[in-house]
């Protein structure tokens, strides 16, 4: 089954409604570095987290680069997994690994526009999935730019490394399925591509995009 995560969740109205939508993994954006509108206090986090049904999953999203401060939340939150927003010392995500081994860790793979990959992942050691995502490096935004990239570079991805990958970076209920058709993987995560024009959840836009990405 494919996997959908909706990421940049505000509120639990918004959470549930994606829950009810079919969306499985929750996102949760606490521990700010870069540019996004969509970053929770500790306390919010843990209360949309409470709001969810037992059977669907959170992941912590954070561009902290302190594997203690990530421990922390990640603690008090209660997350199933941690997506590691930023480039991380390796020793910090050991430690990560070390204090809470069950917790899925997901790495991040920043792609620019023509589809090159700008970090460095030979040296990851500490991975569970791997995740695409565009960089919009004139707003310093890292994750939610709408900008998409060229698929291409995912889908060698998903064809040459070891773990299993999401997908990112300017998908929308109008492209989705394109991109699951072309790159076949594991997972894909939105979050620009569902807001409405307050920066919500758009319902209709939510419940197209899991109707076409799983089509």
């Amino acid at each position: 089954m494919l996997h959908i995560q909706m990421a940049g969740i505000r509120n639990k109205e918004d959470a549930l409604m994606c829950v009810d939508a079919g969306v499985d993994i929750i996102g949760l954006l606490v521990g700010q570095m870069h540019t996004s509108d969509d970053f929770l206090t500790n306390e919010k986090a843990k209360e949309i987290k409470d709001a969810l049904p037992s059977d669907i999953k959170t992941t912590l999203i954070t561009h902290l680069e302190d594997g203690d401060k990530i421990i922390e939340i990640a603690k008090y939150v209660g997350v199933d997994y941690i997506q590691l927003h930023s480039h991380l010392d390796e020793s910090e995500v050991e430690k990560i690994h070390n204090v809470l081994p069950d917790k899925k860790l997901l790495r991040l793979v920043h792609i620019d526009t023509d589809g090159k990959i700008l970090n460095d992942i030979s040296n990851i050691k500490y991975v569970d999935f791997y995740f695409t995502d565009s960089i919009n490096l004139k707003t310093n935004q890292f994750g939610g730019t709408g900008l998409k990239h060229n698929l291409d570079t995912d889908k060698k991805l998903v064809e040459t490394l070891d773990k299993p990958v999401f997908i990112a970076g300017g998908l929308t209920p109008e492209n989705v399925n394109d991109a699951v058709k072309y790159c076949h993987p594991y997972g894909v995560d939105v979050n620009s591509g569902c807001r409405g024009k307050d920066g919500l959840r758009d319902k209709t836009k939510t419940i197209n995009f899991v109707l076409n990405a799983r089509k």
